[in-house]
């Protein structure tokens, strides 16, 4: 990629970080912690590897903002509604929901997401179309027993337009993913399932963007393990579970853009 591009990309993810703050500041609630960890990966997908007919699901539906702040970035709705984030009749809600133009699935309970992701794989498969389908987990997601179920299903069915990536911070609402239900070996378990693995810097787009679109058609289902840092891009939020879904008081606020706009000028 063009050094231009990727620095493109880099100032796009501190900008949508910066509206997942305004977002969640406002309302009071809201997962900032994993939408942090989370806004590289998505925007590597919504502006430089997603397709006209892909899908893409959240699974960790509880990290929406940074989802929510790309679809109105890219024109889906208007960008002001996102200031009525998680307010009273909204239809932004804390989990995303069909009521919104660009989302297909409405998720929230955890380890749903790569089951639904497995069904439109194959639907596209049986009608011999080319699109392909990204489902984004939590790594304290991979806890649920569901999501072994469909990484059985997916490798049974050849599924290899289907590509799966983990948001790997390593901590969950409880603490460090190790400590409470252990993960690791993570590579070696979903090989294991019959699946081709690559591991990246979640933080480096470029990286990101070239490992995904190396994944051919090779009758495996693929999973990108991105390891990434919960609460990426504001110094005091970096792997500190409190910030799962912590709300910023007004110096916190002030603080957290302060960051991202100095990030920011560093790259003009």
């Amino acid at each position: 990629m063009e050094i231009s591009e990727i620095k493109r990309l880099v100032k796009k993810s501190i900008k949508i970080r910066m509206q997942v703050v305004n977002m969640i500041y406002k309302s009071k609630m809201g997962h900032i912690g994993g939408s942090l960890s989370a806004t590289d990966i998505l925007v590597a997908l919504f502006y430089a590897i997603m397709k006209p007919g892909d899908k893409f699901i959240l699974s960790k539906g509880h990290s929406v903002e940074a989802y929510y702040a790309i679809l109105g970035d890219l024109g889906f709705f208007p960008k002001e509604k996102l200031e009525t984030y998680c307010q009273f009749g909204s239809e932004f809600i804390g989990h995303p929901s069909i009521e919104i133009p660009g989302i297909d699935i409405a998720t929230g309970s955890l380890g749903h997401g790569l089951s639904i992701a497995c069904g439109m794989a194959f639907s596209f498969k049986k009608d011999k179309k080319n699109n392909r389908v990204y489902v984004l987990m939590g790594d304290g997601e991979l806890q649920e027993g569901s999501i072994w179920e469909a990484a059985m299903f997916a490798s049974s069915y050849n599924l290899d337009n289907l590509i799966g990536i983990i948001d790997r911070n390593r901590l969950q609402i409880g603490g460090d993913t190790e400590a409470i239900v252990k993960l690791e070996p993570l590579a070696d378990r979903w090989s294991s399932f019959g699946w081709e693995v690559k591991e990246v810097d979640g933080h480096n787009i470029e990286e990101i963007i070239t490992t995904i679109k190396s994944f051919s058609r090779n009758n495996k289902p693929h999973m990108v393990i991105a390891r990434t840092i919960k609460g990426k891009g504001i110094s005091f939020m970096e792997n500190n579970p409190k910030w799962h879904h912590g709300v910023l008081s007004d110096e916190e606020y002030r603080r957290a853009i302060e960051e991202l706009k100095s990030q920011l000028e560093g790259l003009t």
